[in-house]
């Protein structure tokens, strides 16, 4: 970027996943940083290291096809613009059949050393209470659902705006070698290979009807975590509810969701389908721990390992960690933020990560990334322009900052964290109709060729903006 870069530094407050990418990406741009972090002087009720970037929930950044998959765009995208957090998740992956799942401890070491080793990145350790100093121009805060106390209720009197608030649960890990193997097996569903996989990459335990029927009772029986009186109305994320909450929606609800047993032939006896069936996925290097997908809970422990050891292969389960809850804070983004991310009501604070509204850590990520390289460009007394609503980037960023209805009928705000999807993007103009033979699109192979070409204009499209506003810049 052109332009003759502040004496300021940048002060990005928070070292996850956005506060890390946004630090990486100004200092790239050759602008000063100065990143706090309040662990370990302070730690949350989730996190457990003083590592930058600590993945606190699964280890999986979901899928990784770019042609078919929005989330797997998002990772493309980040890519062509030197994203700190994929090139540490490529590093450290784990095989996870399609998805891109990653060794938490190496990757967090990873981004940690790399942000440490950079010469304009300056980390300092310790909180900061309340709005930063007057003094700082330049801020981006990136404190994630766990923002202290005293900094969110200082940004809560700024804006004059309750911010919403949501449970996300944490899914529990399994030590491997207390898997029972002769009832288990390995094999992705429909055999799908993905990054660094097999194709075999998950655990799979298998239910009968009557096996599934008691756990799900024991699910809705076991004793819960007890609320706090300041989270007794929270609301849960969709993407991420409590195994025994989607339990209580229905009988059937968890066949159709995380125990889904399609695609999946038990070798031990391939001619019965199992009524459900319980996944784990590889969540370290060394193939020692395995993540029950999509077990999140807020069963109390004693309740946990009781109820998990009636899933057939888990009997003797050793738990390298149980699941737990944490509570997610983010704003009212479309009428609190412009388009550069910076709050309206004190236009030097700038949000980036799950405080903005996105959901998911790529997402945190990837909004982390857009706000460290307007914070640099405002620095160099630029103004960078979005990317194109046709990306992932674009189109999450829109949703963020305007893509959003605010009130149905005079009704309460209703703005809600999204994790990257293709109905956040602009329809095609031409959507395809024909395969390359001229044969015409039938069922699913519309919705297949739809897809691939949103993610072809995409990457179309953010290859133009890299080009014309972050190359050509850098260059001159």
């Amino acid at each position: 970027m052109t332009g003759t870069p502040s004496s300021e530094p940048i002060h990005i407050i928070g070292g996850g996943l956005a506060g890390s990418e946004a630090a990486w990406q100004a200092a790239n741009a050759g602008v000063r940083v100065v990143l706090h972090e309040m662990r370990p002087h302070r730690m949350t009720e989730a996190h457990r290291t003083e590592g930058f970037a600590e993945l606190v929930c699964s280890n999986s950044f979901r899928s990784d096809d770019a042609a078919n998959n929005a989330v797997g765009l998002l990772h493309a995208e980040m890519r062509r613009l030197g994203s700190l957090v994929m090139r540490a998740a490529d590093a450290n992956q784990v095989p996870a059949g399609g998805a891109l799942a990653v060794d938490r401890d190496g990757f967090s070491a990873a981004v940690t050393k790399t942000l440490e080793d950079h010469p304009l990145i300056e980390l300092r350790r310790g909180e900061v209470e309340g709005l930063p100093p007057e003094d700082w121009g330049n801020v981006i805060v990136a404190t994630g659902p766990l923002t202290s106390a005293p900094l969110a209720e200082a940004i809560r009197a700024l804006t004059d705006e309750n911010a919403l608030a949501f449970f996300d649960a944490i899914a529990p890990i399994v030590h491997r070698d207390s898997i029972d193997m002769s009832s288990a097996w390995f094999q992705s569903r429909y055999d799908k290979v993905g990054p660094g996989g097999t194709g075999a990459d998950y655990i799979n335990c298998p239910m009968t009807k009557d096996q599934y029927d008691a756990f799900v009772a024991e699910l809705i029986a076991g004793e819960k975590t007890d609320f706090k009186d300041w989270e007794t109305n929270t609301p849960y994320f969709d993407g991420c509810l409590p195994i025994e909450v989607m339990a209580e929606r229905g009988v059937e609800t968890l066949r159709h969701g995380p125990m889904k047993p399609v695609g999946l032939t038990n070798p031990h006896n391939p001619t019965v389908k199992a009524y459900a069936i319980v996944q784990l996925r590889q969540d370290n290097k060394l193939g020692t721990l395995y993540n029950m997908v999509g077990f999140q809970t807020k069963l109390k422990y004693g309740a946990q390992q009781r109820i998990i050891r009636m899933i057939p292969g888990l009997e003797n389960a050793e738990f390298a960690r149980l699941g737990g809850l944490h509570r997610n804070t983010f704003l009212n983004s479309p009428k609190l933020l412009d388009p550069q991310l910076r709050l309206k009501a004190a236009p030097r604070l700038r949000f980036a990560g799950q405080m903005t509204g996105c959901e998911g850590y790529v997402e945190s990520a990837g909004i982390g990334l857009i706000a460290g390289l307007y914070a640099a460009a405002e620095a160099r007394g630029r103004e960078l322009p979005p990317p194109p609503p046709t990306t992932a980037l674009g189109s999450l960023l829109g949703h963020i900052t305007g893509g959003h209805i605010e009130t149905i009928d005079n009704g309460p705000r209703s703005f809600q964290p999204m994790n990257v999807n293709f109905g956040l993007f602009p329809p095609l103009a031409n959507p395809p109709t024909r395969k390359a033979d001229g044969t015409r699109l039938r069922g699913n192979e519309k919705a297949i060729a739809k897809r691939q070409a949103l993610s072809a204009r995409a990457l179309s499209d953010i290859d133009r903006w890299i080009a014309d506003h972050l190359r050509l810049a850098a260059a001159a």
